[in-house]
């Protein structure tokens, strides 16, 4: 018990020590995945931006969708849409990868002085690199067409702190057993799959039958794309109770992912 008490102080030295660095190769993660383009880092402004345009073009005037009844916004299901999967993107970037980040890195492993540890936060801050340029063309749009966004959106980093924290420790959790078991890169790609659509990314929740509702929250990331697309688009409060609730349970996640990264890290170098 006292060893788990004192993993939160462990992670955040760790992270501190290791700073420099972490930012060193997300950024170089960040510039590797545009090299040789032409205009290299502006995808990550022209891809959102682009996708954006499609979104708000196929389900405003295709499919006519509306996500509240009785409203003539032709771009409310667009932003709304785009929102939530700025949150799922985010998600999905980092566990997809998470498998494989220690067995792609093999060279990492074999040098005793590097601290492998560090390789989710590096996933994270790649991701989050693009979900916020995402955010960005998300508020520029908004802004041009309805004015200033609402003073809410100043709570966005609170509401991603636990998706964070999930992220960081299912990370952990996933890069220490795809070095044991090489299949799981196909079954979390399934896995990743199935979140998405049971998720409140392409309709509300309140969509759904109210027995069903309930089911939906236990998907660790639903309450967090709710309260994301509410602080962001409708200025809504988020509810402070669902959020501490998650903000624990997040914090848990994290330390059992980093508890069983440490212990099963031993045995890496033999396997790889």
């Amino acid at each position: 018990m006292q060893s788990f008490l004192a993993l939160p102080k462990e992670i955040i030295q760790s992270f501190l020590s290791n700073r420099a660095l972490i930012f060193s190769l997300t950024r170089r993660e960040i510039l590797g995945r545009y090299q040789g383009s032409v205009i290299g880092i502006m995808w990550s402004f022209i891809n959102p931006l682009f996708m954006l345009l499609i979104y708000t073009f196929i389900f405003s005037v295709v499919f006519k969708a509306r996500w509240t009844a009785g409203s003539d916004s032709k771009t409310e299901f667009a932003l709304v849409l785009f929102a939530g999967l700025i949150v799922f993107n985010l998600f999905a970037e980092c566990i997809s990868k998470s498998p494989g980040i220690i067995t792609s890195n093999v060279n990492y492993v074999k040098k005793v002085i590097f601290p492998i540890e560090i390789l989710p936060f590096v996933l994270l801050g790649a991701a989050l690199f693009h979900s916020l340029v995402s955010v960005f063309i998300w508020l520029l749009v908004y802004t041009a067409l309805y004015g200033l966004p609402h003073v809410t959106v100043l709570l966005l980093p609170a509401i991603l702190l636990p998706l964070m924290l999930l992220i960081i420790g299912v990370s952990w959790f996933l890069a220490a057993l795809g070095v044991y078991l090489r299949d799981l890169n196909q079954f979390v790609g399934m896995l990743v799959t199935v979140i998405m659509f049971l998720s409140p990314i392409f309709y509300p929740a309140s969509a759904l039958p109210e027995k069903y509702q309930m089911f939906l929250m236990f998907n660790p990331i639903s309450p967090v794309i709710e309260q994301f697309r509410d602080v962001l688009y409708w200025g809504i409060l988020p509810n402070w109770t669902t959020y501490l609730r998650g903000l624990c349970i997040s914090l848990v996640c994290a330390l059992l992912g980093f508890s069983w990264f440490k212990n099963t890290r031993s045995g890496f170098a033999d396997v790889l």
